[in-house]
C-alpha cells in the first residue's frame, strides 16, 4: 500500500464526512495505490479547511504526482482528479440543474400531434377514427388532440411521461373525448428502455430509443426560451442499414402547451387549448432557414467506455453553421424543420430546429459514427447573421 503524507500546519480538516487532525506531518498508511498509466497526472486538491489550514495550503492547490514514486509527498489533501474524459460536472451543480429541469418539464402538456412521411408530407388519420360528419363533408383530418402528462422526480432523476391520443370529435366535445392510445415511457431507474438521454435546465431534452435491431427513435423535446409554457417534440424514426447507413423512415411532431401541474392526464384541455391543428398548414419557408447561424452549443459526449447513458448537456463551445438548399432539410409547419445527412467522412448528423422570433432558433442534434453509434447530443440557441436576416 502507498502512503499519503500531508505537510501542513493546521488544526483540523473536514473532507467528506471524515475529520482529520494533524500538525506538521500527517500520515495515511492504508491508502490504495493510484493507477497512473506510467505518466504524470495533475490533481486538484480541495478540502473544507479551517482558516489556519487554508492559509497553510494556500500555495499547494495543484501538485504533480510521479507514478514512479510510490512514496510521493502530496502537499494538500486529495479530493478528486481533474484528468478525466470529458468535462467534470460538480455534483451540487448537476443536482441543481436536474432540479430546474424537473420543474420546467413536469406538468400537463396538451396540444396536437401529427405524423409526417420521410418527405415531410402530413399523413391522414385512419378513416376508422374520423367522425362520420367529417367524411360526409370530405374534410381530411391529420391531427390528433394529445395529452402528455409528465413528471420528473427531483431526487431520483427519473422522468416518466405518457403520450395520449384522443379520438377526433366534431365541434367542442371535451367531455366526450375518448382516449385512442396511450404510450408510456420511463427514463432513468430500473426498466428504462432509453439508450441515451441528455437534458438541460430549460426543460429541453433529447432521448434515443432502440426500438429493435434496425430501428432507432430520436426524440427531441425543445422548450421555447421565449415562453417556457410552449414546447415542441419532434421524433425521428430511423432505419439502420448494415450498421453503417441511417435512413429516415418517418417523423412525428407534437406542439404542446403547459396547462398546469402534473395530474396524470386526468384533466382535459378541451376547448381551452391555446393552439389548433397544424399538420396541413403552410410549412416553413426555405429562405428562413438558409444562411449563416451562430450561437452557443451545449454538448453531451457518448460512445466511449466511460460514457453514461444519462447526461447533463454542458455549455462548452460556440458554433457557426451554414445552411443552404442542398442540406436535404424537410420543412415542416409552425416554423419547424428536420434533417438527416451523412457527411463525406461517413458520419451522420440528425438535426431538428424551431424558428423563433427576432431571428433566433433553437436546434438539437445527434451525431453518429461511421458504424451508426451515437457520438454526441447537442442543443443550441442560435441567431441568424445580420446580413442573412
Amino acid at each position: 500500500m502507498a502512503a499519503l503524507y500531508v505537510t501542513a500546519t493546521a488544526t483540523s480538516c473536514y473532507c467528506s464526512s471524515s475529520r482529520f487532525s494533524f500538525s506538521l506531518l500527517f500520515h495515511v498508511p492504508e491508502l490504495r495505490p493510484f493507477a497512473f498509466n506510467s505518466r504524470k497526472r495533475t490533481t486538484s486538491l480541495r478540502c473544507a479547511l479551517s482558516q489556519d489550514a487554508k492559509k497553510a495550503l494556500k500555495d499547494h492547490d495543484t501538485v504533480e504526482i510521479d507514478s514512479n514514486n510510490n512514496n510521493s509527498i502530496i502537499h494538500g489533501l486529495l479530493l478528486k482528479e481533474t484528468d478525466q474524459k470529458g468535462p467534470m460536472v460538480d455534483d451540487d451543480k448537476s443536482s441543481e440543474t436536474w432540479s430546474q429541469f424537473a420543474k420546467r418539464v413536469s406538468g400537463e402538456w396538451d396540444g396536437f400531434g401529427a405524423d409526417f412521411s420521410n418527405e415531410g408530407k402530413p399523413i391522414e388519420l385512419p378513416e376508422s377514427v374520423v367522425p362520420e360528419a367529417y367524411r360526409e363533408w370530405e374534410v381530411k383530418v391529420f391531427d390528433w388532440q394529445t395529452q402528455c402528462p409528465t413528471l420528473a422526480q427531483p431526487e431520483d432523476r427519473i422522468l416518466e411521461y405518457k403520450t395520449i391520443q384522443l379520438l377526433p370529435t366534431v365541434g367542442c366535445e371535451a367531455d366526450a373525448a375518448t382516449r385512442y392510445s396511450i404510450g408510456e415511457r420511463k427514463i432513468g431507474g430500473d426498466d428504462s428502455g432509453v439508450t441515451a438521454f441528455a437534458y438541460q435546465s430549460s426543460g429541453s431534452y433529447v432521448a434515443v430509443w432502440q426500438k429493435n435491431d434496425n430501428l432507432l427513435e430520436l426524440e427531441y423535446c425543445l422548450i421555447s426560451p421565449q415562453d417556457f409554457e410552449s414546447r415542441v417534440r419532434i421524433i425521428q424514426q430511423i432505419n439502420v442499414i448494415d450498421n453503417t447507413k441511417l435512413v429516415l423512415q418517418s417523423i412525428k411532431v407534437f406542439r404542446e402547451q403547459w396547462y398546469g401541474p402534473f395530474r396524470n392526464g386526468e384533466q382535459l384541455g378541451g376547448c381551452a387549448i391555446r393552439d389548433s391543428a397544424f399538420a396541413s398548414t403552410a410549412p416553413l419557408i426555405a429562405s428562413e432557414v438558409s444562411g449563416v447561424w451562430h450561437g452557443s452549443k451545449a454538448v453531451a459526449a457518448f460512445g466511449t467506455e466511460n460514457s453514461e447513458i444519462f447526461q447533463q448537456l454542458i455549455d462548452d463551445k460556440m458554433q457557426n453553421t451554414v445552411r443552404d438548399g442542398d442540406d436535404n432539410i424537410l420543412l415542416l409547419p409552425k416554423k419547424l424543420w428536420t434533417s438527416l445527412n451523412q457527411g463525406k467522412d461517413g458520419e451522420t448528423l440528425s438535426e431538428v430546429g424551431w424558428l423563433l422570433d427576432h431571428g433566433q432558433a433553437i436546434t438539437a442534434s445527434c451525431l453518429f459514427s461511421t458504424s451508426a453509434k451515437l457520438k454526441e447530443i447537442s442543443i443550441a440557441l442560435v441567431t441568424k447573421a445580420v446580413e442573412d436576416v
